[in-house]
């Protein structure tokens, strides 16, 4: 065999030479010297320094030799550690002191004689599961009774030589075992193409790892791998990199929520596999009555975390849905009582969703969907609400006003948000009358208002993307007060939408690709099959509930249904599925290409009927209500039926996490609906120890 340098393990000692070179050029000379036999400082020992260890787990190995049953000498017994170091997070392994704790030591195989394998009965060498370039080669030192050394023998080499530790944001991807090996192991590899040696868990653990890095991590499934997961970081600046390319969003945006906003078509949508890989990696759906197979049941444990898995199920025929008339200014009086209660409060609900309301009731009505003022409350109620809010927000509004510039200049975060809402005002909504013109009092009125909520919301402030939120309200409500706080209304439902984390996000394009399986199983196929399964293209539509795709009066109609609440949570999704569903026929028989796809979805800006989509989307609705065989998981999403009690008091950790998002409170279970066992599959608390 040759040496490291050529052998099968080239990759992994490529990437620590790579390190040296590194450490070398940055730390001079003497990194190349020390105490330690002149070795360079990579290869030290690790020193141990007050680092918070987030995670520790012993009875890791390297196993050095290919034969099926290792020897003591060919094992190397190591603790695996995830460390917090400043701002960066390591995954660090080291041997253990060979005169350390001798529970780390596991069994030398013995013949059924009791005597030690003879060289003619050494075992023959087996694959244990990976790629061979991983797997091979051995430093075992030869035994003294033998006359030469055991076959594939390398040179004695220091235990402590194998320690390594790589940052988390290194990592490429993470390679699990095959199912019925006798120790589960891991394999990284990092962002360079090399190869980190495999790490076996004799005492178990690979689940609780995987849920530690899973803190840091987005891991996804690959498609053509079920045992490899794909690792993204958990911050923006991933979706950032991974759209760089489709110049969809503005050259000097940092924020990957407002570079969603802008035109999303481009040439060179295949720097999307990124993110398309993720979701769909996460979300892709295994035949029924299967576990998923990246993880594997193992004896004697519960399931290793896993993800969707999606029941066929067979609907019914789509009911047919008609709209009705808008809620017309003397409907409502007719629902006020004599000290201005609103009475028959669910059916006046229900004919504002299934009618809207004409643009003259909307002022006052609004007020009412977005929380503003209360349901229940009676006309001198609301006056003194009124009072109260008007006072608070004029004492918020103080707040910024009474900053000086010289204050300003020392506060980054301040003149951040003044700077990002000037210039997103300035180009919003100018084609509407309200706000067209250079010196329009409309365009103080929002900027007034963004920047009174940013002392509203401390920590979320301002993300671009609000100032389409608050545009429509201020048009219909034409008040600075009553239009902040039903902007604040509007923004208790989409708040999580702009949150940096982008879980939220996650979360709903998730759900509707649940809703698209179940609905028409044929086209998410077509769209995976064009690396578009991940639904990236209606990003913005969940965003900023469509305010882009419609014309400003069919926007203001398909707000107040949605405000409703009405069926259920997230009509919003099902919405969506019905724009969809309209444009299957195009997208599949046209034989469009990823770009293709893309750039039709953008250029239905405009082109689609309010009226259309949401008689459709209640009609798929109600198609979906109707089957009885509605996995639960689907039902949770629709509102028919609770999220399921977690099996622990902690909530899990999931690569993907797909629970709904946050709505009113969901209806009870129907009585006719059943609830079978297709649930989502999410990484499970427990942590006995033990996935072998």
């Amino acid at each position: 065999m040759g040496g490291i340098g050529t052998g099968p393990w080239a990759g992994w000692w490529w990437w620590r030479c790579s390190q040296q070179h590194q450490l070398c050029a940055s730390a001079g000379p003497e990194a190349l010297g020390g105490p330690h036999n002149g070795l360079p400082q990579f290869l030290w020992p690790p020193r141990r320094h007050p680092r918070p260890v987030v995670f520790e787990k012993g009875g890791v190995y390297l196993h050095t030799s290919a034969r099926k049953h290792q020897d003591p000498d060919s094992l190397i017994a190591g603790v695996i550690r995830v460390v917090e170091k400043d701002s960066d997070v390591l995954l660090h392994w080291a041997p253990v002191e060979e005169a350390g704790d001798p529970t780390q030591i596991v069994f030398s195989k013995k013949d059924p004689s009791g005597g030690e394998p003879s060289a003619s009965e050494e075992e023959p060498t087996f694959d244990p599961g990976y790629e061979p370039d991983w797997a091979v080669i051995s430093t075992v030192r030869p035994r003294p009774h033998l006359a030469e050394p055991r076959r594939g023998a390398e040179p004695s080499c220091s235990r402590s030589s194998w320690a390594f530790s790589v940052s988390l944001g290194e990592l490429k991807s993470i390679r699990r075992s095959k199912p019925g090996l006798s120790w589960a192991y891991l394999v990284l590899v990092t962002q360079a193409g090399g190869s980190l040696p495999a790490l076996h868990f004799h005492r178990g653990g690979t689940r609780a790892l995987l849920r530690v890095l899973s803190r840091y991590l987005l891991l996804a499934s690959s498609p053509q791998d079920p045992r490899l997961y794909l690792v993204f970081p958990h911050d923006s600046s991933a979706l950032s990199s991974s759209f760089h390319h489709l110049q969809l969003f503005d050259q000097d945006s940092s924020n990957v929520v407002s570079r969603f906003l802008q035109d999303p078509y481009s040439t060179t949508f295949s720097s999307f596999s990124r993110v398309t890989n993720f979701f769909r990696g996460a979300l892709q759906p295994h035949p029924e009555g299967a576990s998923s197979p990246d993880l594997p049941l193992l004896p004697d444990d519960e399931p290793e975390p896993g993800f969707e898995v999606i029941s066929c199920v067979e609907l019914g025929r789509r009911p047919t849905v008609e709209r009705a008339l808008p809620v017309t200014e003397e409907e409502w009086a007719r629902h006020v009582g004599p000290d201005g209660h609103l009475q028959n409060i669910p059916e006046l609900k229900n004919r504002i969703f299934s009618g809207g309301l004409s643009p003259g009731l909307r002022r006052e009505a609004w007020k009412f969907l977005l929380g503003y003022l209360s349901w229940e409350g009676s006309a001198e109620e609301h006056k003194a609400h009124v009072r109260k809010k008007t006072d608070e927000y004029f004492r918020m509004k103080l707040q910024w006003k009474s900053v000086s510039a010289e204050q300003e200049r020392r506060n980054s975060l301040l003149h951040g948000y003044r700077s990002l809402i000037e210039r997103d005002v300035s180009r919003t909504d100018r084609t509407n009358k309200f706000y067209e013109g250079p010196e329009n009092p409309g365009l103080g009125l929002l900027h007034d208002i963004l920047l009174t909520y940013c002392m509203y919301h401390f920590d979320l402030g301002y993300v671009q993307g609000m100032s389409d939120l608050l545009s429509p309200i201020l048009f219909v409500v034409q008040n600075e007060v009553d239009a902040f706080w039903c902007f604040c209304g509007f923004m208790e439902l989409v708040h999580g939408n702009f949150e940096e984390s982008q879980e939220t996000m996650k979360r709903q394009l998730g759900q509707l690709l649940l809703l698209l399986r179940v609905l028409d199983q044929p086209l998410c196929d077509f769209l995976d099959s064009q690396d578009s399964g991940s639904l990236c293209f209606c990003f913005r539509w969940l965003l900023i509930w469509f305010k882009r795709e419609f014309p400003f009066p069919d926007v203001l109609r398909l707000w107040e249904v949605l405000w409703t609440g009405l069926p259920g949570p997230n009509l919003h999704l099902l919405v969506a599925c019905a724009i969809l569903d309209m444009e299957r026929d195009t997208l599949m028989l046209s034989g469009f290409g990823s770009n293709e796809i893309l750039k039709h979805i953008n250029e239905l800006t405009m082109k689609l009927s309010v009226e259309d989509v949401l008689t459709r989307a209640e009609a798929l609705y109600r198609q979906l209500t109707a089957c009885p065989e509605l996995p639960h998981n689907v039902q949770e999403v629709l509102g028919l039926a609770k999220p399921k009690e977690p099996s622990s008091p902690s909530p899990p950790i999931s690569p993907l996490p797909l629970s709904p998002t946050r709505a009113p409170p969901p209806l009870p279970p129907r009585e006719d609906v059943p609830q079978p066992d297709s649930s989502l599959e999410i990484l499970p608390e427990d942590d006995d120890g033990t996935d072998s």
